[in-house]
């Protein structure tokens, strides 16, 4: 196991400490003391991310385990910039939680990292693609919270939140579909060919895309809005890792080795 990777549990732990009290001290009416504290979470955990980096000598993004770690850190980020901006006390808390969980799964089961890549992976487009991917899901996963706080509260000020969240999401995934078709087609020769990763990626995307026009052409609905919401970002878990366990997936040009 490369050396970095071995002390991420200190790291994660840090920055779930971290996390932890800037969500008290937001949930406390602490509003400059919880984002100085949460902005010094995600430094700790982008700290690592440039020690593994440097110990790897290519972009951590090659493994299920690295993609894990990015959404980790974005939602982190996600959940300040959201605090920052609408002021909504539970979203740290929340992207605290979710964040963690994601840390945890990193630390039960750590993965064997090495240095190559193949040479699919070797491309201009890989690093921009899944950096793109992982932060359209971390703003996603937010905008998830966010319906679900909707539903339970029926508190409305969470609306604009939505909707910007939503927006950015989409926009940044609509990016990802693109950089990998234009990586896919320099690796592979084609832009796209329907594998069960691309499909169900296109499947959330229509998701999201139906869940927007809802949103415009129904005002008033937003409670299927919601769920629609929360369809998407279930299909897009499955867009993530869950076709991993599909048959399908070992014929997948997405599959580089058996921990991805």
């Amino acid at each position: 196991m490369m050396i970095g990777w071995n002390i991420f549990p200190w790291f994660a732990a840090a920055t779930a400490l971290l996390a932890v009290v800037a969500s008290v001290l937001a949930l406390c009416n602490h509003r400059r003391a919880a984002l100085a504290t949460s902005s010094l979470a995600v430094a700790v955990l982008s700290a690592f991310v440039v020690l593994l980096w440097v110990g790897l000598e290519r972009p951590p993004m090659r493994t299920m385990g690295e993609t894990r770690l990015w959404y980790s850190l974005f939602l982190l980020v996600a959940g300040v910039a959201t605090y920052a901006r609408w002021r909504f006390k539970w979203v740290l808390s929340f992207s605290t939680l979710m964040a963690t969980v994601f840390m945890v799964i990193n630390c039960l089961r750590p993965e064997l990292h090495d240095k190559s890549l193949m040479p699919a992976l070797q491309s201009a487009w890989f690093m921009p693609h899944v950096a793109v991917y992982m932060f359209s899901y971390a703003l996603l996963g937010v905008a998830t919270l966010m319906a679900v706080y909707y539903l339970v509260k029926r508190d409305e000020r969470v609306l604009s939140a939505i909707d910007n969240l939503l927006g950015g999401g989409l926009a940044l995934f609509t990016v990802g579909m693109l950089t990998g078709a234009l990586w896919a087609k320099q690796a592979w020769g084609e832009y796209w060919s329907w594998d069960a990763k691309e499909a169900w990626a296109a499947a959330t995307w229509f998701l999201y895309l139906a869940a927007i026009h809802l949103r415009l052409l129904h005002p008033r609905g937003m409670q299927k809005f919601c769920i629609v919401l929360i369809v998407a970002f279930l299909s897009l878990q499955m867009c993530w890792y869950g076709v991993n366990y599909l048959p399908s997936a070992a014929k997948s040009v997405h599959s580089y080795n058996r921990n991805n």
